[in-house]
């Protein structure tokens, strides 16, 4: 009986201990739920970080480089004046720089407007000064051969470019050929069946893109990798700088400067150029083994020769060194 009673006496102490323990396990479970959620709360904002870096733009750097446009000047003909425009343009292609200047070292006005710009543009072979001749014909080169005609209206400037070997850059591609991105041209005629506006891009049928554009407009259009052009998906237009963040050389942009001063007070690139490379008859002769070049986000390279030779030879070693250093 005494044992009964004393068994019976520590049942409610076994009972209280195991219900403390039953609580201490509840609250680790609790704590170790709480832990998990919070790092599955972390794990979420670490994704959606990381998907904000991935859609922000990548920042590729630039080269650009600055040629007088007196070179033109100099020539005998207008069709020496195109092959040279034409080895511009290839070296330009070849050591993949991203931007051209052509000053215009026979102009003194400051202020330059694109009317004006337009104004110069539109004038004969036999009046247009070099510089704007340059410009015409490396705009043209660098447009994919099956947009020039949409693009580019007849002008005498352009009367030997056909004499010219293809650049063959890399978004100057071919009906059989397939890329993520391709350039194009926007057209008058309505997207059927959709909203949105139809795109030239060279293939054998036009594409839709998702935006409701102006005719006659160079576009850049991601392709994707959906090959099927009758499908309803809408193609999407991109900004001109993204096959370069992809890695991918999409061609040079023109850019005309009335003075040598304007080259860098007008620079297109934000924050300016902030490293700078001149190259002069009447500079120090310096190895390039001896130059080294500190990281830029945006180089200039520029020439000071208004000799013909000179200026070809000097451009070419500026776009060489600008790349492969």
């Amino acid at each position: 009986m005494g044992n009964k009673k004393k068994r019976g006496g520590l049942e409610p102490e076994l009972k209280e201990a195991a219900t403390g323990e039953n609580h201490e396990s509840q609250n680790e479970l609790s704590l170790a739920n709480g832990d998990s959620s919070s790092c599955d709360n972390k794990k979420k904002k670490k994704r959606k970080r990381d998907q904000l870096n991935d859609d922000a733009p990548i920042e590729v750097p630039t080269v650009s480089v600055a040629v007088p446009g007196s070179i033109i000047d100099n020539t005998q003909s207008l069709e020496l004046a195109t092959r040279l425009a034409g080895q511009i343009a290839r070296a330009v292609t070849i050591f993949r720089i991203d931007e051209v200047v052509v000053f215009d070292n026979k102009s003194s006005s400051d202020n330059y407007s694109r009317s004006s710009a337009a104004n110069r543009s539109n004038r004969s072979d036999e009046n247009e000064s070099g510089a704007a001749f340059l410009v015409r014909l490396l705009q043209y080169l660098e447009t994919p051969q099956y947009l020039r005609k949409a693009l580019f209206s007849m002008h005498s400037s352009l009367r030997f470019v056909g004499m010219l070997p293809p650049l063959d850059a890399p978004h100057h591609l071919r009906k059989h050929e397939w890329a993520p991105f391709r350039e194009g041209v926007t057209l008058k005629e309505n997207a059927p069946n959709s909203v949105g506006t139809l795109v030239d891009v060279g293939l054998n049928k036009h594409v839709v893109v998702d935006q409701v554009l102006d005719p006659g407009v160079r576009v850049t259009v991601a392709m994707g990798t959906n090959r099927n052009l009758d499908a309803d998906s809408p193609r999407q237009v991109v900004p001109p700088s993204k096959p370069k963040e992809s890695g991918m050389y999409w061609g040079y942009k023109v850019r005309y400067a009335p003075n040598i001063s304007s080259v860098f007070k007008n620079c297109s690139y934000k924050g300016g150029y902030d490293h700078l490379i001149g190259t002069s008859e009447h500079g120090d002769i310096v190895n390039s083994s001896d130059l080294t070049l500190p990281t830029f986000r945006s180089m200039l390279g520029y020439a000071l020769y208004y000799w013909v030779i000179a200026s070809v030879d000097c451009f070419w070693w500026t776009c060489w060194f600008g790349r492969e250093h």
